[in-house]
């Protein structure tokens, strides 16, 4: 199975998540919060990043899951 990031998005009737360069939805949502879940266990699967947008369409927050390549030190 090939990583693909997942994106948590905005849709006019909820949330949903969509594979990196995926044309269509991988699945929609009521909550962001129910839409992270989703992206998150497909990431988790797949050894990829979640990436939420926030309501006006830019990224707010990241989380990586699997092999991360720059792990924080410490």
């Amino acid at each position: 199975m090939t990583k693909k990031n997942q994106h948590v998005v905005k849709r006019l009737d909820g949330w949903a998540v969509r594979g990196e360069g995926n044309s269509r939805d991988t699945s929609k949502h009521k909550t962001q919060k129910e839409a992270f879940d989703a992206a998150r266990d497909i990431a988790r699967n797949q050894n990829a990043e979640v990436l939420i947008h926030g309501t006006n369409g830019q990224i707010r927050e990241r989380n990586t899951y699997g092999k991360d390549p720059y792990p924080p030190k410490g």
